[in-house]
């Protein structure tokens, strides 16, 4: 132990000037286990505490190299010489496109988780195709192998050893299982296999078994990754340690006895301590000095509640607070960067507005509302509108205010007269106008069940609207006027009836079985009860506004509803296979009766 000590302190003094912490984001399918790998190796417990369980905003971790020499134990072989690794943990659904797709332009190597067990879903494929575009390296962690059925957990324990204790039936299992990603990833252009199977990285995706759970493979996952940092990645890791710092705003904080201050991704250059910055806030960028930098201790995830450590300067890779003053406007998700000359600051602050500028919308077209908290969630949420073509009239970061939901309720589509809120919330005069104008505003700070919520809502309005349609449509139906049961003969006639096909209801139509009608259906008795319908077999008193008994009804006649064309149409072309037969029977004479007189009646 004492030598790897020694090996990991070589590591560290012979890098720190000009290599980088590699940055590694971590990707894959909501629950596949993304933040409870990242628990296993900084031994917290961010995952319980996330909403929905699914991060929402990027995190950051910062594993160092003695860490993982310390967690890898036998594996760590070789000389290494990045200072260890920085881990972005990925929001864990397909609506992060965009972040993900940022996420991989930065990062340096990506792990994608999948389960096992499930194998792809649509969001491992769509980190696929981001990795892909963006040319990154990356590895799959073949997760959850613990819920293999007779498996044996050591905890923590390298893959090899804990395959020994698996008995030939769980081995078989494990192997089938990877085997099928390898078939998954074989569809999607790369060759993949078990990580100990590959000689050459480069050409061979590697397949890493793991257990998020117990700890198992995961020594085995951080050696691979910093294998592959060290051997393919030197040259881009390679930084000046003076150049000024660019990083990525996660969150504005209030910290006791600091103020505003900012966690940051800092993914390039350095800050120190007195620097001048500018960054995005709602409405120019504004510029600051930092006046303290703390970061977290070893392996703390830098959106946690533990104490930071004051330091003088920061290089990038690395997550970092930001302590400056004027920063309750600092907009999360937007750029800062370091100005080392004056003259810069009017470029720098063009570039970081046009940054927020190309993710807000302001139209005059009707389309939904989207408030949001940050830059990084507004972005995410525009996308998956976009790619579900869903009109979108406005798009800003903030809370909902009352402006919105005048503007909402001014749109003619109900559909998209309506407010997505993600993480905000709604201000005390909206809440009126929300009441006064019922505009339906959408809550969540769970971004994929935003956007489901919001779909369900308008795939329910569409059933309702339909259902009241189909509703209206008159239906067939036939009666016959029993003999011996006139109880008046007109204004309006009052005859005793049976349903013999369908349903009746009131204020249709009546026509003869020669096509000629006769009158209105007025009421219907039963009992000297008044029903709104009657169905077959059911006999009831009914009154008819037009016809004179013996004139033009008789006894015995058989008379039918007269279906109007357009509902005919409805009722033949979308209503006909959920017709009972006796109601299909009695539309086919009822059409027949009708294409006699008029060929193309109803067609």
């Amino acid at each position: 132990m004492q030598q790897k000590s020694k090996r990991g302190s070589k590591a560290k003094s012979s890098i720190k000037s000009n290599i980088r912490t590699p940055i590694v984001v971590v990707m894959g399918h909501v629950y596949h286990g993304k933040t409870t790998f990242l628990d296993k190796v900084r031994g917290t417990t961010v995952a319980k505490h996330e909403a929905g369980l699914i991060t929402q905003h990027i995190g950051a971790t910062e594993v160092p190299l003695a860490i993982i020499q310390e967690f890898c134990g036998a594996l760590f072989g070789a000389e290494i010489l990045v200072p260890g690794l920085l881990f972005i943990d990925t929001p864990g659904h397909h609506a992060f496109t965009s972040l993900r797709s940022r996420g991989g332009s930065l990062a340096d190597l990506a792990v994608l988780i999948v389960d096992m067990n499930e194998g792809f879903q649509p969001q491992t494929i769509e980190s696929l195709s981001i990795l892909k575009r963006y040319k990154t390296p990356f590895v799959v962690a073949a997760n959850k192998m613990d819920r293999i059925h007779g498996w044996r957990s050591t905890e923590n324990a390298p893959f090899a050893r804990t395959l020994i204790s698996q008995n030939e039936r769980v081995v078989e299992q494990l192997d089938t299982r990877i085997y099928e990603l390898v078939g998954e990833l074989y569809k999607y252009g790369f060759s993949a296999d078990r990580y100990d199977r590959i000689r050459d990285f480069t050409r061979t995706v590697g397949i890493v078994p793991i257990s998020a759970i117990t700890g198992e493979g995961v020594p085995d996952l951080l050696m691979v990754l910093v294998g592959l940092a060290q051997r393919f990645l030197k040259d881009n890791l390679e930084i000046s340690s003076t150049g000024p710092g660019a990083g990525t705003i996660l969150e504005v904080k209030e910290e006791r006895g600091l103020g505003t201050t900012l966690d940051v991704i800092l993914y390039d250059g350095e800050f120190k301590t007195g620097d001048t910055v500018i960054l995005g806030t709602n409405r120019e960028p504004m510029v600051t000095k930092i006046r303290a930098l703390l970061k977290p201790r070893p392996l703390a995830e830098i959106r946690s509640d533990e104490k930071f450590m004051p330091v003088r300067h920061v290089a990038a890779a690395s997550g970092v607070k930001v302590a400056a003053p004027k920063l309750e406007n600092a907009l999360a998700g937007s750029t800062i960067r370091v100005v080392r000359l004056s003259e810069d600051i009017e470029t720098i602050a063009e570039e970081i507005k046009s940054e927020l500028e190309a993710v807000r919308i302001d139209t005059e077209n009707d389309g939904v509302i989207i408030k949001a908290d940050t830059i990084g969630s507004l972005e995410a949420i525009v996308g998956e509108l976009k790619a579900k073509n869903i009109p979108i009239h406005s798009a800003d970061v903030g809370q909902v205010s009352r402006r919105d939901v005048i503007r909402a309720a001014a749109f003619k589509d109900n559909f998209l007269s309506v407010i997505l809120a993600f993480n905000v919330d709604i201000l005390p005069d909206a809440f009126l106008e929300i009441q006064k104008n019922n505009v339906p505003v959408f809550s969540s700070n769970i971004i994929y069940s935003l956007i489901e919520n919001y779909e369900s809502w308008v795939e329910g309005q569409k059933m309702r609207i339909e259902q009241e349609r189909l509703e209206a449509v008159i239906r067939p139906g036939a009666i016959r006027i029993m003999p011996d049961c006139i109880f008046r003969q007109s204004k309006p006639a009052i005859v005793g009836v049976q349903v013999i096909g369908g349903v009746i209801r009131t204020q249709v139509t009546l026509m003869r079985e020669d096509g000629a009608v006769v009158g209105t259906l007025k009421e219907i008795q039963e009992r000297n009860e008044n029903l709104s319908s009657a169905t077959v077999g059911q006999e009831a008193a009914i009154s008819i506004e037009g016809p004179t008994v013996g004139r033009q009804i008789h006894e015995g006649d058989i008379l039918y509803i007269n279906i109007p064309e357009k509902h005919a149409r409805i009722v033949e072309q979308e209503l006909k296979p959920k017709l009972s037969e006796d109601e299909r029977e009695v539309l086919e004479e009822f059409l027949e009766i009708k294409r006699k007189k008029e060929p193309f009646w109803g067609r």
